[in-house]
């Protein structure tokens, strides 16, 4: 069994990830939990919604990039990276 000394610890930014999960664009579904930054296997643009509601655009993404951007939403619409790991 793991032991781990942080559990109590407060996370911030420069905190290391403590989950992930793949992702799935789409234009309705929403990203659960919320995450931190995104990670991205696949070369190509990254269609987003942040927190604060706004629709942006990362274009030519290389791939093994981590985004560090909160996201309610990787859209289906603008998307054309592959591989994204939503991480928090």
């Amino acid at each position: 069994m793991s032991v781990d000394n942080f559990q109590f610890h407060a996370a911030g930014w420069s905190s290391p990830y403590t989950g992930g999960y793949a992702v799935t664009p789409s234009d309705l579904d929403p990203l659960t939990p919320t995450p931190r930054a995104l990670w991205v296997g696949g070369t190509g643009a990254v269609s987003l919604i942040t927190t604060g509601g706004q629709n942006v655009t990362y274009a030519a993404v290389p791939a093994g990039t981590e985004l560090p951007v909160r996201a309610t939403r990787v859209l289906l619409t603008g998307t054309t990276a592959t591989s994204i790991v939503a991480l928090y």
